[in-house]
């Protein structure tokens, strides 16, 4: 590792035992370490100046191999400098901190550790420094690593340090108290060669944060002039488009405008029109009416009883004949004996209107659904007394509501929307085959003329209803 440019604080009458540094004190060396290690014992360990600038130009060095959040953040300001300048301008809070901050210590110690050296592996490990080895490094890397024994290790390697001669007594004279002055103004120089040093050093740092913050106020004064030039275009742009609009906005009403006048010129012409059309026609009613009455006088036409469509169905048409009854022995229409002689043929096919019957019987006392839940429970017990196919259509062109109901032996059907149930009940009849006893169960008389076509037998609903009520 190299060596730094200058050192701070000792003038050219400093002796190189000179501004040493404890843990407890000292403005800018470094002592001991955290207040820990000094509870440890009560040896105190002092470092010479050379070994202090050497032990901060080593961690100054070392210092890119940390973490950012692990550097202080003091210091972190100084990480963008070549080593050499980060110890020259901040070796006094590089000091304080390897003085006071054990974490950034042990930081060091670790990148320290992490090289090939083996100068530093020999007292990382506590082994047998090399007598050729500088002592001034010795000491600077043993109090950064800090192995066992490092206070003895440090004083020995102190005491190897050669002093510098010292300069021969001058002989006592009249020029003894300029020689004085002139050594205490050299002192006074070089602390002032360092200040100004340290000053320029800081003076370059805030130039240099100056050229950045410029830097970047330019970049924002581009950035707002391009963002006020985009606002001047885009509140053109919806000045244009305003304008725009308004011109539309007043075309359109002058067309509504003149639409409207339009509108009302065809309205009242339409109401002249049909003013004088009605005239027209009310007259051509009138001649019209005269000339029909006159023409009835003038032929004697009196009003007539038969039209042609009478004559017509006279002579072609004859009303159909009328099934009788098999099996019923001269019953009443409604006698439930009727429905048992019919359900007693082969094979029979009961087909039901169902809404025809239960209207009739409970159609004021209880609801649709409870009409065909009572209807079809009844053609229930119908299917278990006799042997004959039940099927019982409703009409279901309205919304069905409720559970569908259901008994066995017993077909439930809904017509399909737009369909009717009596159409459902007469194709129900048409589809039997013939000589098949088909009984369909409605008082319409539209149906019962219909399925007695198909040559079904027809059976009124109280009939139905009270077969059911005798069961």
């Amino acid at each position: 590792m190299s060596s730094g440019d200058e050192t701070s604080g000792a003038g050219p009458g400093a002796g190189p035992r000179e501004a040493p540094a404890s843990a407890a004190a000292g403005d800018e060396g470094a002592g001991e370490g955290d207040p820990s290690e000094r509870a440890e014992s009560g040896a105190m360990v002092f470092l010479t100046e050379p070994v202090r600038r050497r032990a901060v130009e080593i961690a100054a060095a070392a210092m890119p191999g940390l973490a950012p959040a692990r550097v202080p953040a003091r210091l972190r300001r100084f990480l963008k400098f070549s080593p050499a300048k980060r110890a020259k301008l901040a070796k006094g809070e590089l000091a304080a901190a390897l003085d006071g901050d054990g974490a950034f210590r042990a930081g060091l110690s670790e990148v320290l550790a992490s090289t090939d050296s083996p100068l530093i592996a020999s007292i990382a490990s506590g082994g047998a420094v090399s007598p050729m080895a500088d002592p001034v490094e010795v000491a600077a890397l043993t109090y950064l690593l800090r192995p066992d024994g490092w206070r003895e290790l440090i004083a020995a390697a102190v005491d190897a340090i050669p002093e510098s001669p010292e300069p021969p007594p001058a002989a006592a004279g009249p020029d003894e108290e300029a020689r004085k002055r002139l050594a205490a103004l050299e002192k006074e120089n070089g602390k002032l060669r360092g200040a100004l040093a340290d000053q320029r050093a800081a003076a370059a740092v805030l130039q240099e944060e100056l050229r950045r913050a410029r830097r970047e106020l330019r970049e924002a004064e581009e950035r707002a002039a391009k963002t006020a030039g985009d606002l001047a275009a885009e509140k053109g742009r919806l000045k244009q488009a305003d304008a725009e609009r308004r011109s539309e906005r007043r075309r359109l009403e002058s067309e509504v405008d003149s639409l409207r006048d339009q509108l009302d010129r065809v309205r009242k012409a339409d109401r002249e029109h049909e003013r004088l059309a009605s005239a027209r026609l009310w007259l051509l009613m009138e001649t019209l009416s005269g000339a029909a009455a006159g023409l009835r006088r003038e032929l004697g036409l009196e009003p007539v009883d038969d039209r042609p469509a009478d004559y017509i169905a006279e002579e072609y048409c004859d009303d159909p004949e009328e099934r009788p009854f098999e099996g019923s022995r001269g019953l009443e229409q409604t006698d439930p004996q009727r429905l048992d002689h019919l359900l007693s043929l082969p094979n029979p096919h009961l087909i039901v209107d169902g809404y025809n019957v239960t209207i009739s019987a409970w159609g004021e006392t209880l609801t649709l659904e409870q009409q065909r839940n009572r209807l079809v429970h009844g053609l229930g017990a119908v299917a278990a007394q006799t042997s004959a196919e039940i099927t019982v259509v409703f009409d279901g062109a309205d919304a069905i509501f409720g559970a569908k109901p259901s008994a066995r032996g017993v077909r439930v059907l809904f017509s399909a929307k737009g369909q009717i149930a009596d159409d459902v009940v007469v194709e129900l009849a048409r589809v039997e085959p013939e000589g098949r006893p088909v009984v369909v169960v409605s008082s319409d008389r539209e149906v019962v003329d219909r399925v007695r076509r198909e040559g079904a037998y027809a059976v009124p609903s109280p009939l139905l209803v009270r077969w059911m009520q005798r069961t």
